[in-house]
C-alpha cells in the first residue's frame, strides 16, 4: 500500500524509512503532528493525518489529547462541523478544553441545542467550567437562558472576567433587558471595545440613541462595528441627519474605513430625509471605494433613489444588480407602487415569478396591493389579496388590510370597507381607522365618519390623526362647535397635533420648513417669491379651496392660511435657489392638501418645472400642469 503523500512530502526524508514494498515510515511525534494539523490547507490534508494517528492508535492514548483538540478545530476551521463533533463524541474522558472547544463549535454554527447538551455533559462529569467555556454556550443563548448560565458564572466566581461580562451585556443588549445589561457593565472592572459596542447597541436597540451616543463619545477606541451601530442607531430611530452627520465625521476621521453596513444604515437616512443629493454622492463613493457593490447595498441604493423621487436611478440600480434576491426585487415592486406606476409594479411581480421562480413574500404583497390601490385598481386588488391565502398560503397582516381597505375607501366603496375591518380576524389599529376616515371625508360621507371617529375615541386611541381628522370632518360641515370640542379633548388627553413638515435639499443641504415659517435667513425672499406665484396663478385661473382650512377664520384670512403652507414654502425656495427649468424636488410628512395640489400643479405649468413631491401617502410628479397620480391620492 502506498503511504500517505501527506506525510511524504511534509517530512524531511531521514524522518522516513522505506523497510518493505508497503513503504512504512515512522510516525512524527506529536508535537510535529500537531503542527501540521494547524497549517492543513485543506480537508483532505487534515483526513490524511487522522488516519495515520488513528493506525498508530493516539487519539485514545491519554498523554496526547491536544491531537484530539487540535483535530477537532482543523475540521471545524474547514466547515466540517459533523466530523468535528463526531470527534469529540467518540473522545473517552474529554477535558476541558475539548469540551470547550465542541460547545464554542456548536454554539458559532447555530446548534444552540448540541451546545447545551454538551454544557450539561461537562457540567455532569465534574469538570468545573472556566471563563472561556462560558463564553463559548453564552453564543447560544436567549435572554431566558442566559439568566440561567449567568447564575452559574456568579457560582463559580467568574462575573468579572471581561470576556464573560462582555457576552452576558450582549445576550441582555439583544433581548432588550437594558437594566440587566447595564448592571453587567457597570460592575466590569475593564470594558473593552465589543462591550462598550454591546452596550450601544442595547441602547440604540430601546431608542435611547442620547445614552448610546454619550457612551460611544467615551470609547477611547472605536472600529467600524461600534461606528455602523451609532450610525444605525440614528437612522432607525428617526435621526437621520444625526446619522449623515457622524457618517460624514467617520470619512472626515479616515479611520475605520466604512464597510457595507455603513453605506446601508447612512442611505436608510438619505431615504428619510429625501437627501437624493447625498445619497448620490455615497453611491459615487461605493464605486470608488473597495466596498462590494453587492445585492444589499444594491437594495439600499434602489430604496434611496425611490424614497428620493428618483425612480430613473432606481430602476439602473436594479437592471445592475448581482444576483437579486426577494427583497431587491421587494424593493423595486414597492419603488414602482409609490411613484403610481401600477402597471409597472404589477409587471415586476409578474416578471419575478416567471423568470427567477422567487416566491412572494408578506412584503411583496404589500407592494403589488399598494401599487392598485394608489391607481385604484379595484378588481386587480382584491384578486391579488385573495390570492395571498389560496395560491400562497401567506396569512394577512394589518398592513395588508390597510391596503385594501385604502383602495376600495379611495374608490369611494366605504361600506365595503367598513364591513371588512369589523370582519377582520385582528383588531384594527389606528393606521386602518384613519384611512377610512380619511376616505369618508374625501366623499364626504360626514354621518359614517362620524360614527367611527367618536368609537374611535371612546376607545381612547392616542393617534393625533384621528382626533385631527374628526375635527376637519366638523369643520368640513361648519361644526365649530364640534372642532372645539375635540380641541377641548385633545388638550386634556395631552394628544399633541403633528406639525406639518416639508424639506427640500439644496447644494447637498436639507431645509425644512413648516406653515408659516419665517425663521429661514432668505425668509424675506422666499416670502417674495410667494406673492410673485400667487399672483400668475391667479392669472392661470386658480380659485383658492378654503374648504381644506378648518379653521373658523374669515375668507380672507383662509386664503392668506393656504399661501403659507410648508409645501409652498419650501417650493418657493427651491425656486429662488436653483437655475431656472431644473427640477424641484420636496418631501412632506403629512398628506398634501388639495389646494396645494393643486397649485403645484398650475406652478410645474408656469415656470416650465417638474416638481416632485412625495407626501405621506404617495409620490407625486407635477409636469406641466398635471400629476401622475390622476388626482387620486
Amino acid at each position: 500500500m502506498a503511504s500517505s503523500p501527506l506525510i511524504a512530502t511534509s517530512l524531511p526524508q531521514n524522518q522516513l524509512t522505506t523497510a518493505t514494498a508497503t513503504a512504512r515510515f515512522r510516525l512524527p511525534p506529536p508535537e510535529k503532528l500537531a503542527v501540521l494539523i494547524d497549517n492543513s490547507r485543506s480537508v483532505d490534508e487534515v483526513l490524511q493525518i487522522h488516519a495515520a494517528i488513528t493506525r498508530h492508535n493516539l487519539l485514545l492514548h491519554p498523554r496526547y489529547p491536544v491531537l484530539n483538540l487540535k483535530l477537532h478545530r482543523a475540521y471545524a476551521s474547514h466547515g466540517k462541523i459533523r466530523h468535528s463533533l463526531a470527534l469529540f463524541h467518540q473522545t473517552i474522558d474529554p477535558d476541558l478544553f475539548l469540551f470547550t472547544a465542541a460547545i464554542n463549535t456548536a454554539s458559532i454554527n447555530g446548534l444552540k441545542d448540541q451546545a447545551f447538551l454538551l454544557y450539561v455533559q461537562l457540567l455532569s462529569s465534574e469538570i468545573v467550567p472556566n471563563e472561556f467555556t462560558f463564553s463559548s454556550i453564552l453564543k447560544s443563548c436567549s435572554t431566558k437562558s442566559g439568566k440561567l448560565i449567568h447564575t452559574h458564572v456568579l457560582k463559580f466566581g467568574l462575573g468579572l472576567d471581561p470576556y464573560v461580562a462582555t457576552g452576558l451585556v450582549d445576550i441582555y443588549a439583544k433581548g432588550g433587558d437594558v437594566v440587566s445589561a447595564q448592571k453587567v457593565f457597570d460592575r466590569m472592572p475593564e470594558r473593552s471595545l465589543v462591550s462598550s459596542t454591546a452596550m450601544i447597541t442595547c441602547y440604540s436597540k430601546q431608542g435611547n440613541v442620547e445614552a448610546a451616543r454619550a457612551l460611544f463619545d467615551r470609547m477611547c477606541e472605536r472600529d467600524i462595528v461600534s461606528w455602523n451601530v451609532m450610525i444605525d442607531g440614528y437612522s432607525q430611530h428617526g435621526f437621520p441627519s444625526n446619522a449623515l452627520i457622524l457618517f460624514q465625521k467617520l470619512l472626515a476621521e479616515g479611520k475605520p474605513k466604512p464597510d457595507e453596513i455603513t453605506v446601508v444604515a447612512a442611505l436608510s437616512a438619505c431615504s428619510q430625509i429625501g437627501a437624493l443629493e447625498t445619497g448620490r454622492w455615497i453611491h459615487v463613493f461605493v464605486n470608488s471605494s473597495r466596498i462590494r457593490l453587492n445585492v444589499k447595498v444594491c437594495t439600499a441604493l434602489i430604496d434611496m433613489y425611490s424614497k428620493c423621487g428618483s425612480l430613473e436611478e432606481a430602476v439602473l440600480v436594479f437592471n445592475d444588480t448581482p444576483r437579486k434576491d426577494i427583497v431587491a426585487w421587494n424593493a423595486m415592486i414597492t419603488g414602482y407602487a409609490m411613484h403610481g406606476y401600477s402597471q409597472d409594479a404589477l409587471r415586476l411581480f409578474d416578471e419575478m415569478q416567471g423568470i427567477t421562480g422567487l416566491q412572494p413574500t408578506d412584503i411583496t404583497f404589500i407592494g403589488t396591493l399598494q401599487a392598485c390601490a394608489h391607481a385604484g385598481l379595484v378588481n386587480e386588488g382584491i384578486q391579488i389579496f385573495e390570492s395571498m391565502g389560496q395560491e400562497y398560503g401567506i396569512k394577512s397582516k394589518i398592513e395588508h388590510y390597510g391596503c385594501l381597505v385604502s383602495l376600495l375607501g379611495r374608490a369611494g366603496q366605504l361600506k365595503r370597507a367598513y364591513e371588512i375591518i369589523k370582519n377582520m380576524n385582528m383588531e384594527a389599529d389606528s393606521v386602518l381607522w384613519s384611512s377610512v376616515l380619511g376616505s369618508c371625508k374625501l366623499h364626504g360621507e360626514f354621518m359614517l365618519s362620524k360614527e367611527i371617529a367618536e368609537y374611535l375615541i371612546g376607545q381612547n386611541i392616542s393617534n393625533s390623526g384621528i382626533y385631527v381628522l374628526l375635527s376637519n370632518i366638523y369643520a368640513s360641515v361648519g361644526d365649530y362647535e364640534g372642532v372645539a370640542k375635540v380641541r377641548n379633548l385633545m388638550k386634556e388627553k395631552g394628544i399633541v397635533k403633528e406639525p406639518g413638515i416639508s424639506t427640500i435639499e439644496i447644494e447637498n443641504k436639507v431645509h425644512e420648513f413648516r406653515a408659516g415659517d419665517r425663521e429661514h435667513l432668505k425668509s424675506k425672499e422666499i416670502y417674495t417669491m410667494l406673492r410673485k406665484i400667487s399672483e400668475r396663478i391667479k392669472s392661470h385661473g386658480y380659485v383658492p379651496n378654503t374648504n381644506t382650512v378648518f379653521q373658523d377664520l374669515e375668507e380672507t384670512e383662509k386664503e392668506q392660511s393656504l399661501q403659507v403652507h410648508s409645501e409652498r414654502l419650501a417650493i418657493a425656495y427651491g425656486l429662488i435657489s436653483t437655475k431656472s427649468g431644473s427640477p424641484l424636488k420636496i418631501f412632506k410628512n403629512l398628506r398634501v392638501c388639495s389646494d396645494c395640489h393643486t397649485v403645484t400643479k398650475l406652478i410645474s405649468k408656469i415656470t416650465g418645472r417638474k416638481i416632485v413631491m412625495r407626501d405621506r401617502n404617495r409620490y407625486h410628479h407635477f409636469t406641466d400642469g398635471s400629476c401622475s397620480c390622476g388626482d387620486f391620492w
